[in-house]
């Protein structure tokens, strides 16, 4: 499968996993945090699979997931949660799309 298809497939399950996670908190303005979060998180599983760095993928991942995550702490002050669940979702999509991307 294409490195840029398996990168939007895993970033879209991403985003559904974030959603999933987020739907029994609360928040201010739920359906746009909902909305920010699936978006953040179905960037990350697109970048990786476009990029093309000579790096493992599990470095790729975990360095979008991190670098796309910390602007979304950032702004919430939820830096654990945010940036945790950015390095393991892009670690995890980083070594996907390493091993059955071409």
């Amino acid at each position: 499968m294409s490195r840029v298809l398996l990168g939007v497939i895993s970033g879209l399950v991403f985003g559904a996993i974030d959603i999933g996670i987020m739907l029994p908190m609360s928040f201010p303005d739920k359906k746009t945090a909902i909305t920010a979060a699936f978006i953040a998180r179905f960037g990350i599983g697109f970048v990786i699979g476009a990029a093309r760095l000579p790096w493992p993928g599990w470095a790729v991942g975990l360095c979008f997931g991190l670098l796309l995550s910390i602007p979304d702490a950032l702004i919430t002050k939820a830096y654990g949660p945010i940036i945790g669940m950015g390095a393991i979702g892009g670690t995890i999509i980083g070594v996907i799309v390493g091993k059955f991307g071409h």
